[in-house]
């Protein structure tokens, strides 16, 4: 008797996950480069927050920002974890895309050289590394150049990938700078590289990574976006909330040390760069569109619009509980 309560419980039990794997929709979520502020979601997927979403969720992993957005609109992926100049850009061409929640609402860069520059001036002549000419610390190079008196003409800015990419072709010698995220900095450092200091000294509000979609796919699957959002929150109050697991996720996908890592999340709490509820910056959304229209990305009488790029809709259905089957 027993014997059989315990086959019956065990094929209730494999009847359920089939179920719930059934009901489960694929999504396939870009996200450009390893870097730490990509933990929440990381753990979204170990713990299962997604799978409890409903969400088959595949993450592919770029080092192209431009290649994301236009997978993004093409529907190769579903959402991307990246910069918001393009959707930006988009928004204000007409398009479709748009910024549906907050990620790295402030820079975790630091400004990391060959060993023998240590002054902005130095900057003069060098081969600097950037994710892409169009996104990201493409613009932020130039605001930090200016601050040191060089010219766009003084310095070479090459788009070569994401912060992996970039500490790799210093050690390589094969760019003198590089904008670094920790825990990359730290290793830089403890490698005989140069840190000029943070990039956050000298721009304080920059939205650097936001979750982005096309908001006709969202409208769409508005259950989809809003559990993806849902999931992702609940990933990052899992780094405070259980720590040592965060460590062994995020260490295990950055390559690095626990102890690097452990130090990289606590730097990360301590300057607030994840929004506690996956807001975006207003401040740093427009010091984002400030930069596109210096940069002729956008017209000089282009007006910052927070509504036309950021689509809040779903990041307020996700607060939301979604109900427990």
């Amino acid at each position: 008797m027993k014997k059989t309560a315990s086959l019956l419980a065990g094929l209730f039990i494999s009847a359920a996950g089939m179920s719930s794997a059934a009901v489960a929709e694929p999504l396939k979520v870009a996200i450009v480069s390893r870097t730490v502020f990509f933990t929440p979601l990381w753990i979204a997927a170990e713990r299962g927050f997604l799978k409890e979403e409903g969400i088959d969720a595949e993450i592919v992993l770029y080092d192209n920002a431009e290649k994301i957005n236009e997978d993004l609109k093409s529907g190769k992926v579903q959402v991307a974890m990246g910069p918001p100049e393009s959707v930006i850009t988009d928004a204000y061409q007409g398009g479709s895309l748009r910024v549906v929640g907050g990620n790295a609402g402030k820079l975790p860069h630091f400004i990391i050289t060959k060993p023998g520059i240590k002054t902005l001036a130095q900057l003069k002549g060098t081969r600097i590394g950037v994710l892409s000419l169009q996104e990201g610390t493409t613009h932020v190079i130039r605001e930090i150049a200016s601050v040191a008196g060089l010219k766009a003409t003084d310095y070479e800015i090459v788009a070569v990938g994401g912060a992996p990419t970039r500490w790799r072709l210093l050690k390589e010698g094969k760019i003198d700078v590089g904008l670094q995220p920790f825990p990359l900095s730290y290793e830089a450092v403890d490698a005989g590289f140069t840190n000029l200091g943070a990039v956050a000294g000298w721009i304080p509000d920059w939205q650097f990574t936001s979750v982005n979609a096309d908001s006709n796919w969202a409208k769409s699957n508005p259950t989809l976006m809003a559990g993806f959002l849902r999931a992702l929150r609940r990933g990052q109050d899992e780094i405070a909330a259980s720590p040592d697991l965060a460590v062994a996720v995020a260490s295990k996908q950055l390559q690095s040390s626990p102890a690097l890592t452990r130090r990289a999340l606590d730097e990360t709490a301590r300057l607030k760069i994840l929004a506690d509820d996956l807001s975006v910056s207003k401040a740093g959304m427009s010091r984002v569109f400030g930069s596109l229209v210096t940069a002729g990305a956008l017209p000089d009488d282009a007006r910052f619009d927070f509504d036309k790029v950021v689509d809040s809709t779903w990041l307020q259905m996700s607060r939301v509980p979604a109900a427990r089957k």
